[in-house]
């Protein structure tokens, strides 16, 4: 076994989302993960639900050595090697080359995916992140596809979990342009790149899973 970078809440919540994840897509397709970090979703989801092939990717190119060698020591065929993705370029992926094969349509057009699956990055990143990410995610995903997000989010008429407050106040004193986001201005995000926000779902720890398909 490789030394890997780990993460405790990844490992705490693959489960709980792969439950609701396999609830709401259909029995095979295509995945392209956003922000995919260690790699410890990508490889579970994938020895889980063989007939979904899964495209992890990673905007920062310091994690993708540790990502790409998670992968390899997974050695699953649905599994593809990682790629770097910033969700603010204007090309995905950022990088000269193409999506692996698989896509849909001809040289030159953009791959299609049946599911985008982006965890735990909103609340880490620029608040300009989530309309990128909306908006790629309705140039890559096929008709009927789903974008499923997963992570904490501030609700108008909802309490927040102490918790939830609490992580809001660490993430902004650590970078000004942090913060949890709220479930209304992403969802408004949704709406102006064509997408709207279908179903949401409790999760552990006071988490939501997100789902939006085209409108």
């Amino acid at each position: 076994m490789l030394d890997l970078p780990c993460s405790p809440a990844a490992d705490r919540n693959k489960q709980p989302i792969l439950d609701a994840f396999a609830r709401i897509v259909g029995e095979q397709g295509t995945v392209l993960e956003i922000a995919s970090g260690t790699g410890q979703h990508a490889t579970w989801f994938a020895a889980s639900m063989p007939q979904w092939t899964w495209q992890p990717t990673d905007a920062d190119p310091r994690t993708l050595p540790a990502l790409a060698a998670r992968v390899a020591e997974a050695a699953l065929p649905n599994l593809r090697p990682p790629l770097l993705l910033d969700v603010m370029s204007p090309q995905w992926p950022s990088q000269g080359h193409a999506f692996a094969e698989g896509g849909e349509g001809g040289e030159g057009e953009e791959q299609k995916f049946d599911a985008i699956y982006c965890a735990n990055m909103l609340h880490i990143a620029p608040w300009p992140t989530c309309a990128a990410l909306m908006q790629g995610a309705a140039r890559h995903l096929r008709p009927g596809g789903l974008l499923i997000t997963y992570g904490p989010y501030l609700e108008d008429d909802v309490p927040t979990a102490p918790s939830n407050t609490a992580f809001d106040e660490d993430l902004r004193a650590r970078n000004a342009a942090w913060g949890i986001r709220r479930l209304e201005d992403v969802a408004a995000e949704a709406r102006r790149a064509g997408l709207a926000l279908r179903e949401r779902h409790a999760m552990p720890a006071n988490n939501l899973l997100l789902v939006f398909s085209f409108q």
